[in-house]
């Protein structure tokens, strides 16, 4: 599989590029949306920021009245061409690092206006997302499609924020995003206490979100 690489100019971007600081590093981040609206971090799927993590987010900042979508580059401007460069470059990540990133951003959010914030992810970004329930302080709720975090990284049993998370019935990724693992995770979540929102959808494998 190779993925789809079409990029939009800086010129004709809608997003307007940001940099975040975090301890004694810097990553770049691409903001969308309407000042002062609720805040959404959304992550990257293991691809890294392409076309596509940034129509998600460009459709997420037109949602009911608005919000300001905020996509973190994880991967330092590293994108995966195809399946095995993807692999590669998600084995390589720094998952408390990324964590640590997502922290950030949050933070940015607030201090540039928005009052609630929310993360959302994809494969690898959905189990960052799930991580950032139990992680990362002040996030209100997750959405998390497909992807559970090591239980090294998070024991989702300890998430705080609430948490709505989406598995493919047909998922094949054993140990990551499989019913299996789906579900094992839903009894962690259901333990936590937080208030929680699960769906299997069928017939489905992955990305079934964006052709929805």
């Amino acid at each position: 599989m190779v993925r789809a690489m079409a990029t939009d100019s800086s010129a004709s971007s809608p997003f307007k590029k940001v940099q975040i600081q975090r301890e004694n590093t810097t990553f770049d981040a691409y903001v969308i949306g309407k000042d002062d609206a609720p805040g959404i971090v959304v992550l990257q799927e293991w691809w890294g920021v392409d076309f596509e993590i940034k129509n998600h987010a460009q459709k997420i900042s037109q949602f009911d009245s608005g919000y300001k979508a905020l996509i973190p580059d994880l991967y330092r401007g590293k994108v995966g061409l195809d399946v095995a460069e993807a692999q590669h470059l998600m084995d390589g990540l720094d998952w408390q690092g990324a964590v640590k990133d997502i922290e950030a951003s949050v933070n940015w959010l607030k201090a540039n206006g928005s009052q609630k914030i929310g993360v959302t992810g994809y494969c690898m970004g959905g189990a960052l997302a799930i991580a950032s329930s139990v992680l990362v302080p002040g996030v209100d709720a997750v959405v998390a499609f497909y992807g559970v975090p090591s239980p090294e990284l998070a024991d989702p049993v300890h998430a705080k924020a609430p948490v709505q998370a989406h598995f493919g019935e047909l998922d094949s990724f054993v140990g990551f995003s499989d019913v299996k693992t789906g579900k094992a995770l839903e009894e962690k979540l259901k333990a936590s206490g937080v208030p929680m929102k699960y769906t299997f959808i069928r017939s489905c494998a992955r990305l079934y979100e964006q052709f929805s």
